[in-house]
């Protein structure tokens, strides 16, 4: 967070907005795909709201504060989806769908804004770098959501899909692992890649639009 603001008060700002909206919409498109599956755990949980608070809890946010990335939680109850199995793969898959959403309204927004924005001006950079950073960010958390390492929900929709491994993968063996698993990666640099497409993504998307704009 630190090398954030060194960088620049405005890409801090930015990183700390997308990161608690972008995480509190990718939980409640969870809650959401849930109540459309017949399941009220999320109401009667109280994770129905737009406080990003309620969504990371206490853990996430120190997290946060320490290294400026967090995660959340929607309480659901499977065994509740009308769908069943493909209940689960779909309200899993919700979450990130999201985040494509939230990015690719970013990125058009930004496309937009390079051709009709006050070019030369502060005004202009901030607004840019604001967008910039909502819309690789976003396309980011969907696709490292998506990797099979539990709990992420990449797992549960692969658990979905492939029934028998089910139980190996909602173990809390397989939690524990998970988590040092993406631990680890972190700190090898290992999801840097997936960092780096999603900002070239995000370019491509953004000159796109702008071509379209112009």
């Amino acid at each position: 967070m630190h090398d954030l603001w060194e960088r620049s008060p405005v890409l801090l700002a930015s990183w700390v907005f997308w990161v608690l909206v972008s995480v509190m919409l990718h939980e409640l498109s969870h809650g959401w795909a849930a109540l459309w599956q017949g399941d009220d755990t999320p109401r009667a949980a109280g994770h129905l709201n737009f406080n990003p608070l309620v969504h990371l809890g206490p853990t996430a946010l120190l997290f946060f504060a320490l290294v400026g990335f967090a995660w959340g939680q929607m309480p659901v109850s499977p065994s509740r989806f009308r769908m069943g199995r493909l209940g689960d793969v779909l309200v899993s898959a919700a979450g990130p769908a999201m985040n494509i959403v939230l990015g690719a309204i970013a990125l058009t927004a930004l496309g937009v804004w390079l051709v009709k924005g006050p070019a030369g001006t502060p005004q202009y950079d901030n607004v840019q770098l604001f967008l910039q950073t909502g819309g690789w960010l976003n396309l980011f958390l969907a696709f490292f959501n998506m990797l099979p390492f539990p709990p992420l929900d990449g797992s549960k929709v692969f658990a979905g899909l492939f029934a028998p491994l089910r139980p190996l993968i909602e173990s809390a063996q397989a939690q524990q692992f998970g988590w040092i698993a993406i631990f680890a990666c972190s700190m090898l640099g290992l999801f840097s890649p997936i960092e780096r497409a999603c900002k070239v993504w995000g370019t491509e998307w953004a000159l796109k639009v702008a071509g379209w704009v112009a």
